[in-house]
């Protein structure tokens, strides 16, 4: 036999802080959903700024040069080759 958890009853009020400005999520626990009229605008001016094919492709970033170190160390030649 299966035993299944029951469901935890939802405690979190839906809020839209514009159609109602007076709740105070300090008090209560409300769940941000804005309503269809006050959502908020989804592109901007900086999103034109950002190309799409902007990344980060280098070895050396983010702790690469560590992590090439440790690949060294555990696997006994140069794995992790930079520009590989």
């Amino acid at each position: 036999m299966t035993d299944f958890l029951a469901d935890s009853p939802v405690v979190a009020v839906l809020w839209c802080p514009t159609c109602q400005p007076t709740r105070d999520p300090l008090a209560e626990v409300l769940d941000l959903r804005y309503c269809e009229p006050h959502t908020p605008a989804r592109g901007g001016s900086e999103d034109d700024r950002v190309g799409p094919f902007a990344y980060l492709s280098s070895g050396a970033e983010a702790g690469g040069d560590d992590n090439r170190r440790w690949c060294e160390l555990l696997h006994g030649r140069p794995v992790c080759a930079p520009g590989s």
